[in-house]
């Protein structure tokens, strides 16, 4: 019977897949008009992909921090867009000369695409493709300048070449990646993001050995990652940081060997992690996305040999300063986009990874929610009260 039943809502998805191929399809969006709104849900219009482009049905999309930057203004992007980047769903069409994708393929958007083409796709030192919509003056745009999305009769920007706040998006053939079908989409679109960047930046990016040292700086949902990563590496010991001290039985639950508040301490935090370790930390990472963090993580690692990766996204129209000699006697400083996978190769094996249970992500799942409940999504995001909100469509 529940095979039977399968058959039968495979039959008619397969059924609506052919009847809205080369169509304008309805649905509805969250669009953000401007900076410090709320998202508004919109009737828009989704128009049909072009060449080397697929359109997505999504069916799970979490809300990251990064998507409340661009509402704050913190992170500089072209209004009215459709936000959201981290997702999963499932092809519901695709354009011409597609062929690494087909109707009814489970896929993640990637907000890193993978070309294989330009030299950071064929290199093995980078990630970020050079069809990236990251840059510091994003354009909002598909690769043709133009716009899939239409709303009240004006254009809305893309986001990332996701936007995944909607029921439907396009992207390009090489920013969706197929995945295995069994997989719970409600579970595995947090790997479209938040925990493929944390737990890549510890494994991809830093490379920590087995018997490290580590302070994470940030106990959101992409920190938490950070954690997780760290103890799949074999961390020793793994310093979990944060002024929200409701976060570290969670951390704790996930590796973390110790919790510290800098609220608790008169002397800069830096210097509590060089006391606590001896000469500082093998490796600091910076989830938060604050100037002042990322120089406290750099002073925080072991003064010669110490590695600091900066994992949150920086804000615009800010510059960092710091002492020189911080560099001059060992320490690197390292970025890391999308935890350094290679997209569209990674996450089908992160997936997989998942479904063989080699590491788990409901802990970081506090919120699922209808999609028309973004708005108190962000509103649990930015009260500490979530770690990760799910919208289910």
């Amino acid at each position: 019977m529940i095979f039977l039943l399968c058959k039968r809502v495979c039959f008619y998805s397969l059924l609506f897949l052919a009847a809205t191929t080369c169509k304008v399809i309805k649905c509805k969006a969250a669009v953000l008009w401007e900076a410090n709104k709320p998202f508004s849900l919109e009737e828009v219009e989704v128009a049909p992909p072009k060449a080397h482009e697929v359109r997505i049905k999504i069916v799970a999309t979490g809300i990251c921090r990064s998507d409340d930057h661009v509402v704050t203004g913190a992170l500089a992007m072209p209004f009215p867009i459709i936000l959201g980047h981290e997702a999963a769903g499932v092809i519901e069409s695709v354009g011409e000369k597609v062929t690494s994708l087909k109707p009814g393929d489970a896929v993640i958007p990637l907000f890193v695409p993978q070309c294989g083409e330009c030299r950071s796709c064929l290199s093995t030192k980078g990630n970020l493709c050079i069809k990236n919509d990251l840059s510091s003056s994003p354009t909002g745009l598909m690769a043709d300048g133009t716009t899939r999305f239409t709303c009240k009769g004006k254009a809305i920007h893309h986001f990332v070449g996701t936007s995944t706040f909607t029921e439907y998006t396009v992207v390009h053939e090489t920013a969706a990646a197929k995945i295995d079908s069994a997989a719970p989409l409600e579970k595995v679109c947090l790997i479209g993001c938040g925990f493929s960047t944390g737990y890549g930046a510890v494994l991809q990016t830093a490379k920590v050995e087995a018997g490290s040292t580590c302070a994470v700086f940030g106990l959101g949902g992409v920190g938490l990652s950070v954690v997780m990563g760290c103890k799949a590496a074999g961390a020793s010991r793994i310093i979990a940081v944060d002024i929200n001290k409701d976060k570290f039985a969670k951390a704790k639950e996930l590796g973390a060997t110790e919790c510290i508040n800098p609220k608790d301490f008169k002397k800069p935090i830096h210097e509590v992690l060089t006391e606590m370790t001896g000469q500082g930390v093998d490796y600091s990472f910076e989830v938060i996305g604050r100037i002042e963090t990322m120089t406290a993580a750099l002073a925080s690692c072991h003064n010669n040999y110490g590695v600091s990766v900066i994992v949150g996204v920086p804000p615009a129209a800010q510059k960092i300063s710091f002492d020189p000699m911080l560099i001059f006697s060992g320490r690197t400083w390292k970025g890391s986009v999308f935890g350094g996978w290679k997209s569209k190769d990674a996450v089908p094996k992160l997936v997989a990874d998942y479904m063989k249970k080699k590491f788990v992500l409901d802990p970081l799942i506090t919120h699922t929610l209808p999609f028309t409940k973004i708005n108190e999504g962000f509103d649990l995001l930015r009260t500490g009260k979530s770690i990760r909100s799910v919208l289910v469509l």
